[in-house]
C-alpha cells in the first residue's frame, strides 16, 4: 500500500472505529509506528483535524466526515454482488433493503465507472442451488430472530434434531436466548444459550418449527463475542471409506461437514471423518451405494451392511 492509499485509509478506520492508538494503526497497516507517526503528521498538514489523547490514542474532531468517496470498477463489482448475496440468502426486509442500495450504488457511479461494472457484472453470477437456497420459512425465521437479538428478547421453537437424544426422542420444545446468527456452508445456524440444556448450544433453522418471540428479557455475557467464538469440537469418532475411483470427484465435490482427510490412492479415495455418532453418516454413506465401502469402525460397517440387507428385503 502506497502513501497515499495509507492516509486515505487511516481516516477511513479512525471514521468507523472512533479512536485508536498509532500501535493499533501500525499493526492494521503493517507498518511502523514511527510511519504512523509521520502519517498523523502529513494528515494534520493536510487539513484533516486529526485530534490526539495522550494514553487514548487518535481520533478526528467531532462532526468531520470525508467527502464522498470515488470507487474503482472492481471496488464497485464487489459491493454489488454483495448486495445480491444479501437479497439471496438473508430475510425480507434486508432483501428489499439490498435492493435499494444498490440502486443507491448504481446512482452515484460516474457513468464510465457503473458501464464497466455492469459489463464485468454481467460475466460473474451468484447463483445457489436448489439445497442451498434459503427458503422462504427459513428467511422469516432469520428476520424474526434477528429482531429479537436486537430487542434482547427470549424465544420458543419446536426443534428436531437429526439423532435422537438419549430418551429416543427427536422433538423438543425450546426456550432460548438468541446470540448470533451464522451462515455455515448454505445453511443458517443459530446461536444461542438454551435454556433446556443450560449452556450455548446451535440449531439449524431449517429444523425449527413455531417459532415465537416472547416477552421474557436476556443479557448477552460481556466477554461473549460472536465473531471470536468457537464451539468445543466434541467430533471424537474416526470414520474411514474407501471410494471407488469412478465417483471419486463427485464424493469432494459433496464438501460433507464431516470431512476431515481424502487421499488419492491407485485402488481409490481414501476419506477420512470425524463425528460424534457414526449414525450421522448413514444415510450418506448409503447414498453412493456400492461405490463406496466403510473400512472402520467395524460397528459402523456392520451397520451399514444392516441397513442394505433391510432394503434389498423390500425389493
Amino acid at each position: 500500500m502506497n502513501k497515499t492509499d495509507r492516509l486515505l485509509a487511516i481516516v477511513l478506520e479512525l471514521q468507523r472505529k472512533g479512536v485508536l492508538r498509532a500501535e493499533d494503526l501500525a499493526a492494521t497497516f503493517e507498518t511502523s509506528v514511527r510511519t504512523i507517526y509521520r502519517d498523523i503528521q502529513a494528515l494534520s498538514e493536510a487539513g484533516v483535524p486529526v485530534v490526539g489523547a495522550p494514553g487514548l490514542g487518535y481520533s478526528l474532531m467531532e462532526g468531520y466526515f470525508l467527502p464522498p468517496i470515488s470507487f474503482t470498477v472492481e471496488e464497485a463489482v464487489t459491493l454489488l454482488i454483495g448486495t445480491d448475496f444479501i437479497e439471496q440468502r438473508f430475510d425480507t426486509d434486508y432483501g428489499t433493503k439490498a435492493r435499494t442500495s444498490r440502486e443507491k450504488i448504481e446512482a452515484i457511479l460516474p457513468g464510465h465507472v457503473r458501464s464497466e461494472a455492469s459489463r464485468v457484472r454481467k460475466s460473474i453470477r451468484l447463483l445457489a442451488s436448489g439445497e442451498d437456497i434459503t427458503r422462504e420459512q427459513e428467511k422469516e425465521y432469520i428476520e424474526t430472530i434477528r429482531r429479537a437479538i436486537l430487542e434482547e428478547r427470549q424465544i420458543r421453537f419446536g426443534y428436531s434434531k437429526r439423532m435422537p437424544e438419549v430418551d429416543g426422542n427427536r422433538q423438543s420444545v425450546r426456550v432460548a436466548a438468541p446470540y448470533g446468527l451464522v451462515l455455515v456452508r448454505g445453511s443458517w445456524m443459530l446461536i444461542a444459550q438454551c435454556d433446556l440444556r443450560q449452556e450455548i448450544r446451535h440449531f439449524r433453522l431449517s429444523r425449527m418449527t413455531d417459532l415465537t418471540v416472547l416477552e421474557d428479557r436476556f443479557k448477552v455475557p460481556f466477554d461473549f463475542n460472536l465473531h471470536d467464538y468457537e464451539p468445543a469440537d466434541d467430533r471424537n469418532i474416526r470414520v474411514q471409506i474407501r471410494v471407488n475411483p469412478g465417483i471419486a470427484d463427485k464424493v469432494k465435490e459433496s464438501n460433507n461437514f464431516y470431512m476431515d482427510s481424502v487421499e488419492d490412492h491407485a485402488d481409490g479415495l481414501l476419506v477420512n471423518f470425524r463425528v460424534r455418532q457414526p449414525e450421522e453418516l448413514l444415510h450418506w454413506v448409503l447414498g453412493w451405494g456400492a461405490n463406496v465401502v466403510v473400512l472402520e469402525p467395524e460397528s459402523f460397517r456392520n451397520q451399514v451392511r444392516d441397513e442394505a440387507e433391510q432394503m434389498l428385503k423390500r425389493y
